[in-house]
């Protein structure tokens, strides 16, 4: 199960299976003004940076975790894994931004993982028994592509993690209620996954709706991820809790999907 949270003027969402710190972010409880009011996590939107290294002091004092230690990722819509450890903290708030990416991953204590989305699927990965942590950034290009499925097997392969171990949750986007769609998108998906897809596409007149929660649950089950938390919001029905690229016409500022490695896990 996924639970908004409040601390005073932050809201935010957290998985009930995943121990390690971690969130998905609202628009709600930041110092940013104007159409990035109030809680914008991006540094590429157009926001003052000291706004956002504001919000991310507020994030990181409400989850426990530093923003000097926080790695940001510099997303294309691709498959690519980044393992992430102390040599990147900062990166993309305080240093030079990380190479192209759409997922990190790391098991160095301290470090904060963030993604971003306004629509996008947000993926969250934790190992309990190896401490690993990973993000992943999933829109529809990267879901087709196997991103929650390569970030599975980049804590494997980086630091021995089981998929049968790993916990994930799949965090708000736009929802089956609202991502129309032309017949690229469903193309694609059955291109690249098969018939299955279909249980996951709603064909109306010459357009079509896609529930890209459930191909991304599906892909992490057939990596052999079957415990998982999955967000019931919709960033379209909810635009005034989320940001939303759709309803502002990319007006917006950016939630981040963040995930901590704790220094001790249970």
């Amino acid at each position: 199960m996924v639970i908004t949270q409040k601390k005073g003027n932050l809201e935010y969402l957290t998985a009930e299976g995943i121990s390690a710190p971690h969130c998905f972010t609202t628009r709600l409880g930041g110092v940013s003004e104007g159409y990035l009011r109030s809680l914008n996590l991006g540094m590429s939107r157009g926001d003052d940076p000291e706004n956002v290294r504001k919000n991310y002091a507020i994030l990181g004092e409400a989850l426990g975790f530093d923003p000097k230690k926080a790695v940001l990722s510099r997303q294309v819509h691709s498959n690519i894994v980044l393992p992430v450890g102390e040599g990147d903290w900062g990166a993309g708030l305080y240093t030079q931004p990380l190479p192209d990416c759409d997922g990190l991953v790391t098991n160095t204590p301290g470090t904060a993982l963030v993604v971003f989305t306004a629509d996008c699927t947000p993926i969250l990965f934790w190992d309990p028994v190896t401490g690993a942590v990973g993000a992943a950034h999933a829109g529809w290009r990267g879901t087709v592509s196997g991103i929650a499925a390569k970030t599975v097997e980049a804590m494997r392969a980086c630091f021995g993690s089981r998929p049968e171990d790993i916990r994930a949750a799949i965090g708000p986007n736009i929802g089956a209620c609202h991502f129309e769609t032309g017949e690229d998108v469903p193309r694609a998906l059955l291109e690249a996954l098969g018939p299955d897809m279909n249980a996951f596409i709603r064909p109306q007149g010459e357009k079509y709706y896609v529930d890209l929660k459930a191909v991304n649950a599906w892909v992490l089950r057939r990596a052999g991820v079957d415990k998982m938390d999955i967000s019931g919001d919709c960033t379209v029905c909810q635009s005034h809790r989320f940001w939303s690229h759709r309803v502002t016409q990319g007006q917006r500022g950016s939630q981040g999907a963040v995930i901590v490695c704790r220094e001790v896990w249970a």
